[in-house]
């Protein structure tokens, strides 16, 4: 087996797919989605995702919530994530509360110590790209994708734990 250059690898132990590594694919996605609001939906779990799989790119007081956030989607779906940022967003703008409410957050588990993973069975540098869109083959296609690394995404660290 012949060692991947480093060039061709990314931090969440992925490599390189036609577009280059996964902050490619990543930068792609949100240039995409400014353009196609069906899209944006998966803003919050390609986020958190993306930032949970390469933490050196994330701030780390904001992973636990990430990670949150992700377990939310993985098990309640994208309604539900778009339900709790729509409370977030009413919440600070009347000012009623400073801060973050964490309470529909608070079944999840925390992020574990001891990470990052070094692998995630499915990573951004993944997802086909063709005729120079994520979604050529329409959204329900791009958002089962997504799923499919917010999952990988929440097992990798979730088996930090064992």
């Amino acid at each position: 087996m012949t060692d991947i250059p480093i060039a061709n690898r990314c931090e969440c132990g992925a490599t390189a797919g036609p577009l280059g590594v996964c902050a490619d694919y990543y930068h792609g996605i949100l240039a995409e989605e400014q353009a196609d609001p069906r899209m944006y939906s998966w803003h919050a779990p390609v986020v958190c995702a993306y930032l949970l799989q390469h933490p050196s790119r994330a701030r780390e007081k904001y992973l636990d919530g990430q990670f949150r956030q992700l377990q939310l989607y993985v098990d309640q779906g994208l309604d539900a994530l778009l339900r709790v940022a729509a409370h977030q967003v009413a919440r600070n703008r009347h000012g009623s509360r400073s801060g973050y409410d964490m309470a529909p957050l608070a079944p999840y588990e925390p992020l574990p110590p001891g990470g990052p993973p070094g692998r995630f069975r499915a990573a951004f540098s993944g997802l086909p790209y063709r005729e120079g869109s994520f979604v050529a083959d329409g959204h329900e296609a791009y958002g089962r994708r997504i799923q499919l690394i917010a999952e990988a995404t929440v097992e990798a660290w979730t088996s930090l734990r064992a």
